[in-house]
């Protein structure tokens, strides 16, 4: 493994793993740059492997009930980590209260604490303080930028010559980000260099070197930064791929993203991350998912670019349900469906070298 861009963390996500509320906990258990994932923390997996509990494949990662267990652990393992990483993405992306005394606690022992959550821990003086007198410290990675660092929307985005694909979906909580980062992973495998542009706190705590989180950004800004991801991409890395992450749904009530990213990343074509399993919006009981065909459809309409393929979230499903689900959706759709996650994205990348400029 190559080293970590900020070293060895141990992941908080009590209540909430292996569930939509944990998916930030989820992204850094599958891949992650920036830290080396030494655990999980929450009391219902205790014991056991988080790989094998997300996925059925084990990865070494143990899962905690609580701060004592985990210190102790991994003291006598010689694997104590530089800093507690918030896991938890809940819908409004608040801070549970009862998380705070695991932040203390991590704070009093030097460590750093990174959250991607729209509470402020650096809003919290109590917190702040113990950061300061024990000489660490608290990121906040929703925290918008100064308005004076904000980029607008120019234009340049039509000088990237590149491919560039957004991977959008029907509904939030997807995994989305889960397949773009397959996908750029299986490009590079290949041989064809890509790069992922994240759109949210999740992909940046990945490690996603160009990035954006579009839910805090200023509504003025959000194509321009989206806009200037991209294209520090291009100019930096000259890929032959760029994947961007979508967010939300272009229907979902609540989290209606992907409209910015069409208008603004000018994607040559759509991937479409979709749950068959799935009939309401998720956290919303009442509302109904649009059916696939339509959000097809919309996408289509909106950018005026087509939808490539459709990507498989296996939710709720036995394996032996996963190829049936994807030939229903090409029978329903006239499209191409993959299941990138327990099959890997070899047919798809080879689908989408055609498209390479």
């Amino acid at each position: 493994m190559n080293e970590s861009i900020d070293g060895k963390a141990l992941v908080y996500c009590v209540g909430a793993f292996n569930t939509p509320n944990g998916k930030t906990a989820h992204g850094l258990v599958r891949f992650t740059e920036r830290y080396e994932v030494v655990g999980v923390l929450d009391p219902a997996y205790a014991g056991q492997d988080a790989g094998m509990v997300l996925d059925g494949r084990p990865n070494g990662i143990p899962v905690f009930a609580g701060m004592e267990a985990a210190v102790s652990a991994l003291r006598d393992a010689g694997k104590l980590p530089k800093s507690l990483v918030i896991g938890l993405a809940p819908d409004g992306g608040r801070l549970p209260p009862e998380a705070k005394a695991s932040i203390k606690k991590a704070l009093q022992m030097g460590w750093n604490v990174d959250s991607g959550l729209h509470d402020f821990l650096t809003n919290d003086s109590e917190l702040t303080q113990l950061a300061q007198k024990h000489q660490c410290r608290i990121r906040d990675i929703r925290k918008t930028p100064d308005r004076d660092k904000l980029h607008f929307f120019t234009g340049d985005i039509e000088k990237v010559d590149c491919l560039k694909l957004a991977v959008l979906g029907t509904d939030s909580a997807l995994g989305k980000r889960t397949t773009a980062w397959i996908l750029v992973h299986a490009f590079r495998k290949a041989g064809i260099s890509a790069e992922m542009v994240g759109t949210g706190q999740t992909a940046w705590m990945q490690g996603a070197r160009y990035s954006m989180v579009m839910d805090s950004c200023i509504n003025d800004f959000v194509s321009g930064e989206i806009e200037h991801a991209v294209v520090s991409a291009w100019k930096n890395e000259a890929p032959k791929v760029i994947v961007i992450e979508g967010q939300g749904s272009l229907m979902n009530p609540a989290y209606p993203g992907g409209f910015e990213i069409l208008a603004a990343g000018r994607p040559d074509y759509v991937i479409l991350q979709h749950a068959p399993k799935r009939l309401e919006y998720d956290g919303f009981p009442g509302y109904k998912l649009h059916p696939l065909p339509e959000q097809i459809r919309a996408i289509e309409v909106i950018s005026g670019k087509k939808v490539l393929a459709v990507t498989l979230n296996h939710e709720q499903m036995t394996r032996e349900e996963i190829l049936p689900a994807c030939e229903a959706i090409t029978k329903e759709t006239g499209l191409p469906a993959f299941d990138v996650l327990e099959y890997g994205a070899d047919d798809l990348i080879a689908l989408i070298k055609q498209h390479i400029r």
